[in-house]
């Protein structure tokens, strides 16, 4: 903070401000997983200000954007690879057979409930509506 970088501290003025917000409408101190839920809310935020800044043309902000989200993202936990993923959503699958017999659907909440720490939700969506994990299973 004190080599004056204006887009760092308006950045992380921004993130302590939303987790305040959440801490008063709460009424209490948030938990690591509460606060991660917000940190990964910003983050889609970002994204998707970054991707209507693309459409618009605006070069100026794309800059802006990309690099609190670069930012951001090193408060959060790494994710997990895609190779990893996969295993883990195998793993799921086998552990719920006969849920998954019955109604594959079913295991997207589970998947999204057990991943959802160790990857972002549009992967885990992603990587089981491929007709390729579900086959090899």
């Amino acid at each position: 903070m004190k080599q004056r970088d204006q887009n760092k501290v308006t950045t992380l003025r921004y993130i302590l401000a939303q987790l305040k917000n959440k801490e008063i409408d709460k009424k209490g101190e948030l938990s690591d997983e509460e606060e991660l839920v917000i940190l990964r809310k910003i983050g889609k935020e970002l994204k998707e200000s970054i991707d209507a800044f693309r459409k618009g043309k605006r070069e100026d902000l794309i800059a802006q954007y990309e690099s609190q989200l670069k930012l951001l993202g090193t408060y959060l936990p790494q994710e997990i690879s895609d190779e990893e993923l996969k295993k883990e959503i195998g793993k799921i699958i086998l552990d719920n057979k006969e849920l998954y017999d019955k109604n594959p659907k079913v295991i997207i909440g589970i998947a999204m409930k057990q991943l959802k720490n160790k990857a972002d939700p549009t992967r885990i969506l992603k990587l089981l509506r491929t007709s390729e994990l579900t086959n090899n299973e």
